[in-house]
């Protein structure tokens, strides 16, 4: 009887077990989007505090970037305004789909359905991965 149960708990321990790995990689997906939203709003966070900074003529930019960074770079390393320097990204963020730190970039004279990026100033980011998220949605569109 014993030999009977240990192997109708094994069998019930493997069901269970297979059950659980879809969602556990569910989960593993959910938490590397999240972290590409937050990746994402943290970058464009930051070129929307240096256009703002420019716009207001606190920092000099090139004529006809819209007072847009030049390169991801520049926030990184700051700028000077007034005496003191201003970073607005602490370090450029590890895109969590590709794990490299390159972005797909945009800037203001690129069209809005270009993948390839003009070189003059950086408008926008995007993550460089082809995949699909979970809602259907490609990650090169967030």
């Amino acid at each position: 009887m014993t030999l009977l149960e240990l192997i109708i708990a094994s069998s019930i321990l493997l069901v269970l077990s297979t059950a659980a790995l879809p969602v556990f990689k569910f989960t593993i997906m959910r938490s590397k989007e999240n972290e590409l939203h937050r990746d994402l709003r943290e970058i464009r966070k930051a070129i929307d505090q240096y256009k703002d900074a420019g716009d207001q003529g606190l920092i000099r930019t090139q004529v006809g970037s819209e007072n847009y960074p030049p390169d991801l770079e520049t926030l990184v390393k700051g700028v000077t305004i007034g005496s003191q320097k201003v970073r607005f990204l602490r370090r450029i963020p590890i895109d969590p789909m590709t794990g490299h730190p390159d972005w797909s970039l945009r800037s203001v004279q690129d069209d809005p359905d270009t993948t390839s990026w003009g070189g003059t100033d950086v408008f926008d980011v995007h993550s460089n991965s082809a995949g699909t998220a979970l809602d259907g949605t490609k990650y090169a569109d967030w």
